[in-house]
């Protein structure tokens, strides 16, 4: 035994290891409701039209001017031909699928068990409520069938959907969607931050990655910037599922 074998023994013997409070030998079987509820997103969601993703805040009240962005915005992704998909909750969620529900659209909600959002918003289909106790699985409903991210004002949660979208396009794990942030005034300071900080300063992204996260309060510029996607001149992006399982 070498030198340092020798010590690194010596250390293991007179280091007292950190023990498991409590664990469950049932952890093993929560694989099988994963799968379930994979299996029942999947189930409901193959079967639709292709639809966009609304993200924002359930604490955005109905007299606040997001709420009525994102209703706006949302009835017109349901005139350019996609239907809504949001967390099925309140606030910002609420609004977006009151917008698709008003303009007789495809209105979607992937509802989660919270403890200020335990219920589901009035306006979305019966039976295109799916129910989730987990966080991923969640996402991967989000992510596998929308054509684009729409992206208002949100807390943590608004924002770990955000970055873990643009991870995953960044590095190239599902297709290339538009994500377009509505609020300058709420996200400017944001993408600022990220010019500074984790571009010119850290030298976290490349240049190209800030092109991902156009930002607008125009509705008619959000899907403007859909219809250029999937309708311009190159025709290089095609409407599909983001990624195979």
């Amino acid at each position: 035994m070498s030198e340092i074998e020798f010590q690194k023994a010596e250390q293991h013997i007179h280091r007292e290891l950190k023990k498991w409070g409590e664990i469950k030998g049932e952890n093993s079987w929560t694989m099988f409701k994963v799968i379930a509820e994979l299996v029942d997103g999947f189930e409901i969601l193959n079967k639709l039209n292709p639809c966009i993703s609304i993200f924002g805040s359930a604490r955005t009240k109905p007299e606040n001017k997001f709420y009525q962005l994102a209703t706006d915005i949302a009835a017109k992704c349901i005139d350019e031909g996609f239907g809504v998909i949001t967390g099925g909750g309140p606030g910002i969620m609420e609004a977006a699928n009151k917008g698709a529900y008003l303009q007789g659209g495809l209105s979607v909600g992937l509802n989660i068990d919270l403890p200020f959002e335990q219920f589901n918003n009035p306006y979305i289909d019966p039976s295109k409520i799916l129910h989730h106790r987990y966080f991923f699985v969640r996402k991967v409903m989000f992510v596998k069938y929308a054509q684009a991210f729409i992206v208002c004002p949100g807390g943590f949660g608004t924002l770990d959907e955000l970055f873990e979208v643009l991870t995953l396009i960044q590095t190239n794990k599902i297709s290339k969607v538009p994500v377009i942030l509505v609020g300058t005034e709420y996200w400017a300071g944001l993408k600022q931050w990220i010019i500074d900080v984790m571009l010119h300063q850290a030298n976290n992204i490349n240049e190209k990655d800030l092109d991902l996260i156009p930002i607008t309060d125009d509705p008619d510029e959000v899907v403007s910037i859909i219809r250029n996607f999937y309708d311009g001149s190159d025709r290089t992006h095609s409407i599909k599922p983001n990624y195979d399982l």
